[in-house]
């Protein structure tokens, strides 16, 4: 099974072709393309930030290809991307940007948010509108099982995809082989939103395609390495080996390496290498 992760926490630090070498060398099979500074959103008012980041500009594929030389070059693969999000705010030509940057990268799923507040019916619109593209590019669409906070809440609450039904009606709607899930196990374990993350694994079954692995306290999305927190990973490793999940292992610890800088980042990356090894090891003997 291969592991694999995001790079956008570790590009802060050394930018992103530095972050897929380093990778390569702590350990990982593949990489998660975060495509977020696509459109870099001011959470104040929702509107994107204007900066002058190379997936923003009109040499955006380029970078990508750049970035598909530079893991070829280390031997690693891009099995995956993220979208940059929320979906509505960053439009249907980001998104679209986000697939073409996938399919140059050599990814096979790239992340696509659902509207957190919308129904089935209204997200598959908003999927349907761009499986066209996706199948043209040979990229799968994934949808993702999300959280709301209310002010002044204890806890999470419900939103699209957060509970096994809904996700399962997510995807059955569109029937479409290029709609997938992409299980977030910590936002699967937060209390009050989500239902679990070996439950609802067991319940999207062949639905299941790719992972967002971290850890968490079960109440906060807090995206820290694996076996740090609360999360009883032995349970999920034996619901994955139970389903014979055939997807990556994808970390999305995305919090973790802040602690780090650029001159200690490499430690932070093999210390997540290691971590998605045990997960690894753990479902093989579960």
């Amino acid at each position: 099974m291969k592991i694999s992760t995001e790079i956008f926490s570790a590009a802060k630090h050394i930018g992103e072709e530095r972050a897929i070498e380093l990778y390569a060398r702590a350990g990982f099979d593949a990489w998660d393309f975060s495509l977020f500074e696509m459109a870099r959103i001011d959470w104040r008012d929702r509107t994107i930030i204007e900066t002058d980041h190379p997936l923003q500009g009109k040499d955006y594929l380029k970078f990508a290809k750049r970035l598909r030389q530079v893991a070829d070059d280390c031997g690693i693969e891009c099995n995956q991307s993220h979208a940059p999000f929320p979906s509505r705010v960053v439009g249907m030509d980001r998104i679209k940007r986000a697939i073409e940057c996938t399919a140059i990268a050599g990814g096979k799923i790239c992340i696509v948010h659902p509207d957190n507040n919308a129904g089935a019916q209204e997200n598959a619109e908003m999927y349907g509108e761009l499986l066209p593209f996706a199948k043209e590019y040979g990229v799968k669409i994934a949808t993702e099982n999300m959280w709301n906070w209310e002010k002044d809440a204890t806890q999470s609450s419900f939103a699209a995809c957060a509970t096994a039904k809904s996700f399962k009606e997510h995807i059955d709607i569109v029937n479409d082989p290029y709609l997938v899930a992409c299980l977030d196990l910590g936002h699967a374990e937060m209390k009050g939103s989500g239902e679990g993350a070996p439950y609802m694994t067991r319940e999207l079954g062949h639905r299941l395609q790719a992972l967002h692995i971290h850890d968490n306290d079960c109440l906060h999305d807090s995206h820290q390495i694996p076996f740090s927190m609360s999360i009883d990973f032995e349970a999920i490793a034996r619901a994955l080996k139970d389903i014979d999940y055939k997807g990556e292992l994808t970390l999305e610890a995305d919090q973790y390496l802040s602690a780090y800088n650029a001159d200690n980042v490499f430690e932070g990356m093999c210390k997540l290498a290691k971590s998605a090894r045990m997960l690894e090891e753990m479902i093989k003997n579960a």
